[in-house]
């Protein structure tokens, strides 16, 4: 009797959770430190925190869903967290300004903009979580169709993203 392939390769994703994998450690590392981001950024600005527990949604669900070898979780994860910092790195630039306000929080112990701060711990946690979930689908020996899936995850993400931002975002 063999083995479907799609059994196969979450056997495989199960069996890589084991030591310090992508998918068992460094995903949740760097969805778990996101989220955080987006708390502290909710508490310093209130007007964020319905867009932001929404947002946190797609850290839980890539967290565990990218746990059963899921292709969809693994384009998701990825997806939003490129989309995310390049439109802080590339259009809105917080998370350089973010940079330099937690270097001046590291020399004097205050911060006059902790949201923006956040932005940069955001990103950091993002450039973990692309990195983890690249290394978690492609340790999946991904097929033609766990490409597409990984596709459709990305574009469900960012259609998510959108529509929670479309509902959410502050007036």
């Amino acid at each position: 009797m063999t083995i479907p392939l799609a059994e196969q390769r979450h056997e495989r994703a199960t069996e890589s959770t084991a030591g310090l994998s992508s998918v068992g450690v460094w995903i949740p590392v760097g969805s778990l430190l996101f989220i955080m981001a987006l708390a502290g950024s909710a508490a310093a600005v209130p007007e964020l925190r319905r867009l932001h527990s929404f947002q946190a949604l797609i850290y839980v669900a890539v967290i565990v869903y990218s746990r059963r070898g899921n292709a969809l979780a693994f384009g998701a994860g990825t997806t939003v967290a490129i989309a995310w910092n390049a439109l802080n790195l590339f259009v809105t630039h917080l998370m350089q300004a973010g940079a330099r306000e937690a270097w001046v929080f590291l020399r004097t112990a205050q911060t006059h903009r902790l949201d923006t701060m956040l932005v940069f711990i955001g990103g950091v946690s993002h450039f973990v979580l692309i990195a983890a979930c690249l290394t978690g689908f492609i340790a999946l020996n991904p097929d033609a169709r766990a490409w597409r899936r990984f596709a459709l995850g990305g574009l469900i993400g960012m259609l998510y993203m959108a529509a929670i931002i479309a509902a959410f975002r502050p007036r």
